[in-house]
């Protein structure tokens, strides 16, 4: 500990004042907000993370906005934190803010991810496994490669694959919808077995509804290792100075691939609350909530483990 945070801690001492006051956080900060760009895995992260803010004190207000919206609104000061961040598939989005200074990217909150084209099962048997077996069955696939919603990242290097006609691919077209859009087209094709190419990641309940294969070969658009990604935690500039222990709090946050596709089952197939489902299964989990809070205080200064423990019955 230097001198000057050495005088700090005494002063703080001696006039009665908790260690937790001299960085107490911005009255901004009672209320969180957080962008949601309506996919599955951030709804549960932000679910996670807004079960465990309320038990501290906090409110947390969840905004829907596209990725491009979510950086903007970093930028702008209007989103406090987003969880979003797939990498390296927002690269081209991410960047120019990320070049000035605009926005901060604190560090990855899951970095075992999975993003890039997947066919099904049948599909990979009869022998699509890379980008470039795509175009030798263009009919079979009605030239068509399903996206995600407009505007989305993925679905701009989709695009600039296209138009370059990279892999060979000539007169294909990107359909865009929702997440939830996609996946019924999905399910209606493997309902009937036949042929389709789409997004797909993980985690996400969609590799247990359906038995995937994830295409190789995509790494200039997706990266390497079939579309191994970084899912990091971005905020705007000034959140960890306004927001200490919030801003603690996040740059602690860590998911891993089995509880993302826990809440998501949940939501989907038990029709649960993403905050029921969230709660949950951190109440299964308390060596999460460990790593998570430590040096963490409730927004009143108080401990914050025991306060979120008590919240979920634990």
């Amino acid at each position: 500990m230097n001198n000057t945070v050495s005088k700090l801690v005494l002063l703080a001492l001696a006039g009665g004042f908790s260690l937790s006051s001299i960085a107490a956080d911005d009255a901004r900060c009672a209320t969180i907000t957080q962008a949601d760009p309506g996919w599955t895995d951030i709804a549960a992260t932000n679910a996670l993370s807004g079960v465990v803010l309320n038990a501290l004190g906090y409110q947390q207000k969840v905004q829907n906005l596209s990725v491009a919206l979510a950086f903007q609104g970093l930028k702008t000061g209007q989103v406090d934190v987003f969880l979003g961040n797939w990498m390296p598939a927002q690269e081209p989005v991410i960047s120019k803010f990320t070049a000035d200074g605009a926005i901060k990217v604190v560090g990855a909150n899951l970095p075992a991810a999975r993003f890039t084209l997947a066919v099904p099962d049948y599909v990979a048997a009869a022998g699509v496994k890379d980008f470039a077996d795509l175009q030798k069955y263009a009919a079979k696939f009605n030239h068509t490669i399903y996206g995600i919603a407009p505007g989305a990242p993925a679905n701009q290097n989709l695009k600039k694959m296209i138009e370059k006609q990279d892999f060979g691919l000539q007169n294909w077209q990107l359909v865009e919808s929702s997440e939830s859009g996609m996946l019924a087209q999905v399910t209606r094709a493997v309902e009937r077995k036949a042929w389709i190419v789409f997004l797909g990641w993980e985690p996400h309940a969609m590799n247990t509804h359906f038995k995937l294969a994830y295409l190789s070969g995509g790494d200039a658009y997706f990266g390497a290792n079939y579309g191994s990604a970084t899912v990091n935690t971005v905020t705007r500039n000034d959140f960890a100075r306004d927001c200490p222990n919030a801003g603690r709090f996040f740059s602690q946050l860590k998911f891993d691939v089995a509880i993302e596709n826990a809440v998501i089952g949940r939501v989907l197939d038990k029709q649960e609350t993403a905050q029921a489902a969230a709660k949950a299964e951190l109440a299964k989990r308390p060596e999460l909530l460990k790593s998570w809070l430590e040096g963490v205080t409730t927004r009143d200064g108080q401990p914050g483990q025991p306060a979120v423990e008590k919240a979920l019955g634990l």
